[in-house]
């Protein structure tokens, strides 16, 4: 979930290759929303500075119900100081990048992420 389209794209792109997943992409907090609300996600990827509640708004919207409650979500976003980070972690972020991304390291995250979880469904 990222306001960026080139960034989203990248992003599935990168997944879709490295971790034989299915992505599926949201540009703004509403669409992420209705997104999460229909679907259980094994990870999510998501940008705190989304148009609308912003990510962490998401972030607190996905944590208070299923079913994405308990769905790893990792932080992806240029957003570096330590109060956002803080704020983020204990708003229920599993994990948190900044941009621009090391893909060794998000891939490494999304997959200890996704073995904590299980195997992925899709």
């Amino acid at each position: 979930m990222d306001d960026e389209e080139s960034t989203r794209v990248l992003l599935a792109r990168l997944l879709t290759k490295e971790l034989n997943v299915e992505a599926q992409l949201a540009g703004t907090c509403e669409q992420a929303l209705k997104l999460a609300g229909n679907f259980a996600y094994d990870a999510i990827l998501l940008d705190l500075l989304m148009p609308g509640i912003g990510g962490l708004g998401v972030l607190a919207a996905l944590r208070a119900q299923s079913p994405n409650a308990a769905t790893p979500v990792i932080i992806v976003s240029v957003v570096t100081d330590q109060e956002t980070v803080d704020r983020a972690m204990a708003a229920g972020a599993n994990a948190y990048h900044v941009k621009p991304i090391r893909r060794a390291e998000l891939i490494s995250t999304v997959r200890s992420q996704l073995a904590k979880r299980g195997q992925p469904r899709h």
